[in-house]
């Protein structure tokens, strides 16, 4: 395997936690947004990934990489969730029913914070790989001296 794919991977799975960090940053803004343009209470997304190969069957053979397909990360959509908004008593809020119940979002703040965390040091791993990958290929370099 080149520097360049490992490179290519880790870049990949630094550009999908990015959008993770921000969908989730999204969530924690909107925990206590009741109206949005669609109607009732913020949905709360999640990003969704998933491994997609780097090179197609036929150019792995001609590598000699064939049978040990190298995968790189791909977000393949933000998923919104269909849970029910949490009901939650509050009589003088202005978005309340008639019964003073008002629809709020199905965030878990903390679940969001630890979330985030997560996304935050699966980012600094794959930073840490291409630096890595990086001072590797200056010591390749170093050896033709």
């Amino acid at each position: 395997m080149s520097f360049f794919k490992s490179m290519g991977i880790s870049s990949s799975g630094l550009s999908a936690q990015r959008v993770r960090m921000n969908v989730l940053s999204a969530n924690l803004a909107n925990a206590n947004t009741t109206r949005t343009e669609e109607g009732g209470p913020y949905k709360r997304r999640d990003a969704v990934f998933s491994a997609v190969p780097i090179n197609g069957p036929f150019e792995d053979f001609l590598n000699g990489t064939h049978g040990a397909q190298l995968d790189q990360v791909k977000v393949v959509g933000i998923h919104e969730d269909t849970k029910e908004p949490r009901m939650v008593f509050d009589p003088s809020h202005q978005d309340a029913n008639s019964d003073g119940y008002v629809a709020m979002p199905n965030i878990q703040v903390m679940t969001e914070m630890v979330n985030m965390i997560t996304a935050t040091r699966a980012y600094e791993a794959n930073a840490t790989a291409i630096n890595e990958a990086k001072q590797m290929a200056v010591k390749t370099l170093e050896i033709g001296r």
